[in-house]
């Protein structure tokens, strides 16, 4: 049987998950956080693929290596997991059932798959037609490439983020990078929740579900931001910058005595507050550098300025120093940094969940906060088909799929 009811604003919400990899179960991962119960349809034996992406694998309170890939882990928690062929009909009309008692789909098969199996959104909606459905494929339902599969590092390349991203030419190291981060899955996860939470509360008025279309390489595109509308405006074709921000200055990375530190000045008010910490105050009041546009177009006579000031300093009093006045600025840490630091910390960013093999599972908490509806954390990634024989006698089967 289910458990009792989940907290957080999304409690009264079932989802039905038939995604996998990244994309599709970091937005259902995100509806879990929000309380929703959402149960993870995966294949026999295998599973999700993410669960083979390691090492690392999570230690199970021996030490020894389970077969948990911390990839998974990061993406997964929350859910209820079945194991079902959908290949087969038996399994088809156990999606069937379970679709008919749910409120949302998602799905990252290929365009086409689904439809096959007679599992697409015109067959659900037929069986629930309050059904919110949700594919997040690499290009979309439509257009020339929609039956092209796509990873994450090749649309950071297709969509302009890394002929956006790494060191300026002529400076050592140069060339296009990617984000350490799946930033595209990630954002489209993200852009997934939100086009699903819309679609229900638009249920809410009108009592119809409604059938999203989720394409990687659009989210992409669309999230080139002020880069996208630099050339839109411009005719200039945005090139790889580095660390220093195309039409806001000073920020960069600067070397201090005993390290670095990242700036973020973002107005005139910052910079003179930075000169002053700085010894200088005279740059404020110079003509080449008093205002943002100033000090975009003189950048290369500035930048060597403030990089002879920096150095002069040891990295934790400057912070300080810059912190005391307000001008943003921040160590460049570590990940173990990041935990440790007491702001993380403070917030809780980082809990242990129970865990049928480890003990306790550590996890990367939603940053989202009700006062009204207070998320919990109570499950941890499942196993593979842990929750099978439940969720089956949940729909009134009683054999394993």
């Amino acid at each position: 049987m289910v458990e009792a009811r989940r907290q957080g604003p999304l409690s009264h919400v079932r989802v039905l998950d038939l995604s996998r990899i990244m994309a599709g179960p970091w937005a259902t991962q995100i509806l879990a956080d929000l309380g929703a119960d959402v149960i993870k349809v995966e294949r026999p034996d295998t599973g999700d693929d993410t669960r083979a992406w390691g090492p690392p694998f999570l230690k199970d309170e021996a030490g020894n290596p389970t077969s948990e890939a911390g990839y998974y882990l990061s993406v997964n928690r929350g859910k209820r997991s079945i194991t079902v062929d959908i290949t087969s009909a038996k399994g088809q009309d156990i999606i069937r059932r379970l679709a008919a008692t749910s409120d949302v789909v998602v799905e990252n098969y290929k365009v086409g798959t689904l439809r096959r199996y007679g599992l697409d959104y015109a067959a659900l909606k037929a069986i629930n037609p309050r059904l919110v459905f949700a594919s997040v494929t690499g290009f979309g339902q439509t257009g020339p490439r929609r039956s092209a599969a796509a990873y994450d590092f090749a649309i950071q390349a297709m969509g302009g983020l890394m002929s956006v991203t790494g060191e300026r030419e002529g400076m050592p190291g140069a060339g296009p990078q990617k984000v350490g981060v799946p930033i595209v899955d990630i954002m489209t996860g993200m852009y997934t929740a939100v086009g699903v939470l819309a679609a229900l509360v638009r249920r809410n008025e009108t009592g119809e579900g409604d059938n999203i279309d989720l394409a990687m390489l659009d989210v992409q595109t669309g999230f080139l931001a002020n880069q996208a509308m630099n050339w839109l405006v411009s005719g200039r074709t945005p090139v790889r910058g580095g660390n220093r921000h195309p039409n806001i200055q000073p920020q960069d990375v600067f070397p201090c005595a005993d390290g670095f530190i990242v700036l973020a000045v973002g107005n005139d008010g910052q910079f003179a507050k930075l000169c002053e910490a700085l010894g200088e105050p005279q740059w404020a009041s110079d003509a080449r550098f008093a205002t943002n546009p100033a000090r975009v177009t003189n950048h290369a006579l500035l930048d060597p300025l403030l990089r002879a000031a920096f150095s002069r300093f040891d990295r934790a009093a400057l912070i300080g120093a810059l912190d005391a006045v307000g001008v943003p600025c921040a160590a460049i840490n570590t990940v173990p940094e990041v935990f440790d630091n007491p702001q993380v910390k403070h917030r809780g960013m980082l809990r242990n969940l129970p865990h049928p093999l480890a003990g306790k599972v550590p996890q990367v908490v939603s940053p989202l906060n009700f006062e009204n509806a207070p998320l919990s954390f109570d499950r941890p990634p499942p196993l593979l088909g842990q929750h099978t024989d439940e969720i089956l006698r949940d729909i009134g089967l009683a054999e394993q799929a």
